[in-house]
C-alpha cells in the first residue's frame, strides 16, 4: 500500500456494507446531526433545486427532498446509497462521476473524513457545482473522541510494548478553512460545533462506531486481535459526567461557493470557534 495513503479504502466500504444492517438504531442522532447542518441552508435567501447527497447514509436526502430540492444519494456502499431511495448510486467519494456544474447544492454529512485525497476531493466537488452553487459539509474536527483516543492510548501502552493507531486523525480547523481556498471556493468559512455524548453503558460508544461503519480503517491499523484487557482497560478510564461515560464530537462545518455566481454570505471569519 502506498505510504502516502491514509486509511484503507477497501475496509471503509466493507465497514460501510456491515453497518447498513444496523445502521437504522442510528437514525435519530445521525439525522439530528445532518438537520443541524442543513439549517445552514435557512442563513441564504439563495434557492436550490439540484442537490447531491453525498455519504448521507439514508438521513440527508429526505430532509433535501422535504424542502423541494431534487436529490441524488450517493455512497460507497450501493445498499446505504439505496436507503434514501431512487435516485440514487454507489461511487467513490475520491473520483466522482459527475459533468461539470451538475448541481447547485453539495451537502456531505460527516463522510469525507475517510477520504485519502480530500484536497482533490473537495476540487472535484466545486466542479460539479454550478456557478453560485453552494457545498455545505460536516467532518470530525481535532479532538472528536479525545477522551477515547487517550483511554486507548493509555490501556495499550501499560498493556504491551507499543500502542497501535485505533482513531484517525481529524483536521484542524484552520486547516479545513485552507483546503476550501485551495480547492477554490468562494467565500469559505469553517466554524466548530462541540457535541458531548453521554452513554450509560461505554461499551455503547464502540456498538455506536461500529453500527455508524466508523470502525477503525487506518492503512497502519495492527491487524493482530487486540489483547483481551485493552477495550475494558480503556473503557474503564473514561471520563464520566452525571455517571455516564463521555465522548466528545468537535464537529467542523464547512461552507463554501463555486464561483462566478451570484454568491451570498453568511458573514463572519474565515474559521471561527463553536
Amino acid at each position: 500500500m502506498d505510504q502516502r495513503t491514509i486509511f484503507d479504502r477497501r475496509a471503509v466500504r466493507r465497514q460501510r456494507a456491515r453497518a447498513s444492517r444496523r445502521l437504522a438504531r442510528l437514525d435519530g442522532l445521525l439525522g439530528d446531526l445532518a438537520a443541524h447542518l442543513l439549517d445552514r441552508l435557512d442563513d441564504t435567501t439563495r434557492r436550490f433545486s439540484r442537490a447531491l447527497d453525498l455519504g448521507g447514509r439514508g438521513v440527508v436526502a429526505p430532509l433535501l427532498r422535504a424542502r423541494g430540492i431534487a436529490t441524488i444519494a450517493a455512497d460507497l456502499d450501493p445498499v446505504l446509497a439505496a436507503r434514501s431511495g431512487p435516485p440514487c448510486l454507489a461511487l467513490d467519494e475520491e473520483f466522482l462521476p459527475f459533468a461539470p456544474g451538475s448541481f447547485d447544492l453539495v451537502i456531505a454529512s460527516l463522510s469525507l473524513h475517510w477520504v485519502n485525497d480530500l484536497p482533490g476531493a473537495l476540487i472535484q466537488i466545486r466542479r460539479a457545482l454550478a456557478p453560485g452553487g453552494l457545498f455545505l459539509a460536516s467532518l470530525p474536527a481535532a479532538g472528536t473522541l479525545g477522551e477515547l483516543r487517550s483511554a486507548l492510548l493509555g490501556a495499550e501502552a501499560a498493556l504491551s510494548a507499543g500502542a497501535a493507531p485505533r482513531i484517525a486523525p481529524f483536521p484542524d480547523l484552520r486547516d479545513c478553512a485552507g483546503l476550501l481556498q485551495r480547492a477554490g471556493f468562494a467565500l469559505p468559512v469553517a466554524d466548530v460545533a462541540e457535541i458531548a455524548v453521554l452513554y450509560a453503558d461505554p461499551w455503547d460508544l464502540l456498538r455506536d462506531l461500529r453500527d455508524a461503519g466508523e470502525a477503525n480503517a487506518l492503512a497502519a491499523r495492527s491487524r493482530r486481535v487486540p489483547r483481551r484487557a485493552l477495550f475494558p482497560t480503556a473503557l474503564a478510564a473514561l471520563p464520566t459526567e452525571a455517571g455516564r461515560v463521555r465522548a466528545t464530537l468537535r464537529l467542523a462545518v464547512l461552507t463554501g461557493w463555486a464561483p462566478d455566481g451570484p454568491l451570498a454570505s453568511f458573514g463572519g471569519a474565515a474559521y471561527g470557534g463553536g
